[in-house]
């Protein structure tokens, strides 16, 4: 039998997150795991509680949609919210994190950012990550279900 490889299966986890998103911009996904467990996920929409750009429209600042809270902002945050460290944890996004989620992804502690697809990859923080010695790696992700169905994994 052929099993997803340990990236495959945390990205899968995190485009299944992405698809919980209430934002009409971008939709993404993000996983926090350490030791090859799970320990929080989140996407971007609105917080708690909140109107969503999908029902309201976005709210746009400078060009940004301030409705929306960033997926690795949220996983980050149910960790804090739930008291599960993150020091020393890695985590997989759909997207490139952007600068204000790099910055709190090395505060966090987290060591290792894999990421699926490029977005507006800002040279800065790949000044940050390797001042913070995170590895930072691109893990394109194969849509296992898809494959299954057209008959491309045995079981």
């Amino acid at each position: 039998m052929k099993r997803l490889s340990w990236d495959q299966y945390f990205m899968a986890q995190s485009h299944l997150l992405a698809s919980r998103s209430t934002c009409t911009r971008l939709v993404v996904g993000a996983t926090i795991v350490r030791d090859k467990r799970i320990i929080a996920g989140g996407y971007n929409g609105s917080i708690a509680g909140g109107p969503h750009c999908t029902d309201e429209g976005c709210y746009i600042v400078d060009g940004h949609c301030v409705r929306t809270i960033h997926a690795e902002m949220n996983a980050i945050l149910q960790c804090a919210k739930f008291g599960e460290p993150t020091d020393g944890a890695e985590i997989y996004v759909t997207h490139y994190p952007c600068i204000q989620c790099c910055k709190a992804i090395i505060q966090a502690g987290i060591k290792s950012v894999y990421f699926a697809k490029d977005y507006k990859n800002d040279p800065y923080a790949e000044e940050l990550y390797k001042a913070a010695k995170v590895n930072v790696k691109k893990v394109p992700f194969d849509n296992f279900f898809e494959l299954k169905m057209m008959g491309n994994v045995t079981q």
